[in-house]
């Protein structure tokens, strides 16, 4: 179960971002056309590293290991500082105000 609602995040994620037309390359987000806003980006802001979390998390489960669950929130905080936060910087830059209005009403996570 966990499994599939991390991969339904991470398709709908990608999916949206190709509707949009827009890169899905989290490495050059400057290069982002277009603010995508809607579909599962309505639900949070970051539907495809929340997928990834549910991913690891199911594999953590599946191991059966308390340790491997505790990667979760280390994945989690490793994210947020060093892809996430540098991400809504280049949004905010070339968004502006349309990503500043997103960015408070939609959460992070969930």
């Amino acid at each position: 179960m966990l499994a599939t609602v991390g991969g339904a995040f991470c398709i709908a994620g990608v999916l949206a971002f190709r509707h949009a037309k827009t890169t899905v390359n989290p490495v050059n987000p400057e290069t982002s056309t277009a603010l995508v806003v809607h579909g599962v980006y309505r639900l949070t802001r970051n539907p495809m590293y929340l997928g990834f979390a549910f991913l690891l998390l199911a594999f953590a489960v599946w191991l059966g290991k308390m340790s491997a669950m505790l990667l979760v929130p280390l994945f989690m905080a490793y994210l947020q500082r060093f892809q996430i936060r540098p991400e809504e910087d280049a949004l905010r830059a070339r968004f502006g105000a349309s990503f500043e209005t997103y960015r408070h009403q939609v959460r992070r996570w969930l």
